[in-house]
């Protein structure tokens, strides 16, 4: 990844759920002539760059809705809702509620950083001692399933590897055959069926991104917090920071948040929610938003997400300084070629004075960016759509935004976060 996985991966990732997808003729610029601006929230002096930087990305990309927040040294500089659009009902505003996709991840990672600092887990406890994890009748688990540790989920060094065999949380369809179970599956249908395969990699060899170690990583909260895993981290994690909007989302359109953005892909697929092989829209029912809770189901705004970062800035009431030191170790495979490693929920680069942490989302119809900068700057930004006919890259936004904050002069001194809790 630049600030972000990679480029293989996030190619790998932004086609996940979309099997048999299909182009939706006229998506995307088509209509741009007839788009609008609507710009609401509030942006400190000197910031301009930040507008500029957000309504072009987004009207490169055909992009109808977006929303930024700026932080630096705790301070809430800007918090922007961005709507372009030819619908003029729609407006995206600093509370709108986005689907962050693999924003949910750092979240997790929190959460289960706090149940090691609280004496209830242990990050070298292996997964097999906390679930019980069975293959499908007749199956046989991976002998080396027991030195799946949690620290290794967290590291995405489990051993299960979406680039050699497929994404279990993206494989609803072969799951629910090869179980002979009704669609929808579960996330008990997705631990039995991956149980029953081999695991790609010597557990602690390698790094490969695994969406499902964080769903385990959920079921884990689960049992050594004593609460479903929503209520653990809204209790342990988001209440004591103030953070009240963020919730769980849901995959179907009549069930969306109030305040929830609605989402666009030029994409459709066959529903997974049942075996009609109805085609519906990419983010309205090709994957499973419900079962995705822990690595990707969280719902948020931009300023939830940079107030979510601050815990990490400094030891406080939720995380303490062993926690804050866990959360970026350098995992046993070590730093990669590119200079960057994976810690506990977070993407590190160690640079001059410190380390640059961040994380990404893609989902279809969801692109999210969550920044922590060493010099105290961050920023989120979150999108309500991950491709266009453009084929423009979404990863750009990483270094668009550093270039703005880059670009500032002088910072000011206000602080918006009384106006956006």
């Amino acid at each position: 990844m630049r600030n972000e996985i990679s480029r293989r991966d996030f190619g790998r990732i932004a086609g996940l759920g979309l099997g048999g997808a299909v182009l939706i003729p006229g998506y995307g610029q088509a209509h741009a002539a007839a788009r609008t601006w609507k710009v609401t929230g509030r942006l400190g002096t000197g910031l301009g760059g930040f507008d500029t930087t957000m309504k072009t990305f987004m009207q490169e990309r055909g992009v109808s809705c977006g929303s930024l927040a700026v932080v630096r040294k705790g301070r809430l500089l800007a918090a922007r809702g961005y709507t372009w659009s030819d619908d003029t009902a729609l407006s995206t505003s600093p509370t709108s509620l986005f689907r962050l996709a693999s924003l949910s991840k750092p979240v997790t990672a929190a959460a289960v950083l706090k149940l090691v600092q609280d004496g209830k887990l242990s990050l070298d406890a292996p997964v097999t001692s906390l679930l019980a994890l069975a293959p499908p009748a007749g199956g046989t688990a991976d002998p080396r399933l027991g030195q799946v540790t949690v620290r290794r989920l967290l590291q995405h060094t489990g051993g299960w590897d979406s680039g050699i065999s497929a994404d279990p949380m993206f494989s609803n369809f072969t799951i629910s055959r090869a179980l002979g179970v009704p669609l929808p599956i579960t996330k008990a249908n997705i631990a039995a069926h991956t149980t029953g395969r081999p695991l790609d990699h010597a557990p602690g060899s390698t790094y490969a991104y695994s969406n499902y170690g964080y769903m385990l990583l959920g079921l884990i909260i689960e049992k050594a917090g004593g609460l479903p895993y929503r209520d653990y981290v809204q209790q342990k994690i988001l209440t004591p920071l103030g953070i009240t909007r963020m919730r769980l989302g849901r995959t179907l359109k009549p069930h969306a948040a109030a305040g929830e953005v609605p989402y666009n892909s030029q994409y459709t697929a066959a529903t997974v929610f049942d075996a009609s092989g109805t085609i519906v829209p990419g983010p309205y029912g090709t994957f499973n938003l419900e079962n995705m809770d822990a690595h990707g189901g969280w719902l948020g705004t931009a300023v939830d997400m940079v107030r979510f970062a601050g815990l990490f800035d400094a030891a406080g009431t939720v995380l303490n300084s062993t926690s804050l030191s866990r959360a970026f170790a350098e995992p046993e495979t070590g730093v990669n070629a590119n200079g960057w490693y994976y810690g506990c929920g977070w993407q590190v680069r160690p640079v001059t004075g410190g380390r640059n942490t961040w994380h990404t989302g893609s989902l279809s119809g969801t692109y999210t960016v969550l920044i922590r900068r060493s010099d105290g700057i961050s920023f989120a930004a979150l999108f309500n759509q991950r491709d266009d006919a453009s084929g423009k890259s979404y990863a750009e936004i990483d270094s668009l935004l550093n270039k703005a904050a880059n670009a500032v002069t002088t910072w000011p001194t206000t602080d918006l976060y009384s106006q956006y809790f």
